[in-house]
């Protein structure tokens, strides 16, 4: 895993980065709270080790700013502060876990890698493929053999329900439940409007149309004709 430390006293900062390149993991690491927040906003990590006490920055303020900007790489606090207002603290500002000082090598590197699990994790849920066509459900954004495709709120939250189910037919009473969270029928047109624009939109410079009607039964999502 590729590890970012963010720890202004060197000897641990040393110690941390011997540590976990021992373990395998590619580490970097920053001095500051400013150049630790330049580092993760420009380069992919998996994981992120923070000091609370960062000079220039702090590192509840680091993790806040890359928050607010995104950002979703587990955070690690790293600490002497251990009372359960600062545990509390940390968490709301976006820590995903919180280690205090002095704290034995194992049960951190135990830490990183759980989170490291989670975030691939994460990483894998969030991206969806079938043929050619991507979809980011962090960046709400579509591709379909590297066009990019404009959507709705609505539209991503069906071509979602549609991809994840895809090969198998979803009914209209699915759709109305799980995209637009109604447990009755509207007694509209809502469904087949929007899947109308969805399909034109996927169909768009394409050959093949990827949302198929099933007459009497409802719709399915597949790459093949």
């Amino acid at each position: 895993m590729r590890i970012l430390v963010i720890e202004d006293d060197r000897e641990t900062a040393d110690y941390l980065v011997s540590g976990l390149a021992d373990e395998g993991h590619s580490t970097t690491s920053a001095r500051t709270g400013s150049d630790g927040l330049m580092l993760a906003e420009k380069d992919l990590f998996d994981v992120l080790l923070v000091d609370r006490m960062l000079p220039g920055m702090d590192g509840l303020r680091l993790v806040k700013t890359l928050r607010s900007s995104g950002n979703t790489t587990p955070v690690l606090f790293i600490t002497t502060l251990g009372g359960i207002d600062d545990r509390v603290t940390g968490l709301n500002a976006g820590g995903d876990d919180y280690l205090v000082k002095p704290f034995a090598f194992a049960e951190l590197a135990a830490r990183v890698v759980a989170l490291g699990r989670r975030s691939r994790a994460a990483s894998i849920q969030a991206r969806i493929r079938v043929g050619d066509v991507e979809l980011d459900l962090l960046a709400h954004s579509l591709s379909r053999g590297g066009r990019q495709i404009e959507l709705q709120p609505r539209e991503v939250r069906l071509l979602e329900y549609l991809m994840r189910h895809a090969g198998q037919i979803v009914t209209r009473t699915m759709l109305l439940e799980n995209v637009w969270n109604l447990h009755f029928d509207p007694h509209t047109n809502v469904v087949e409007t929007q899947m109308s624009r969805l399909r034109c939109k996927l169909k768009t410079g394409a050959d093949i149309d990827l949302i198929h009607t099933i007459r009497g039964s409802g719709y399915c999502f597949r790459a093949d004709p």
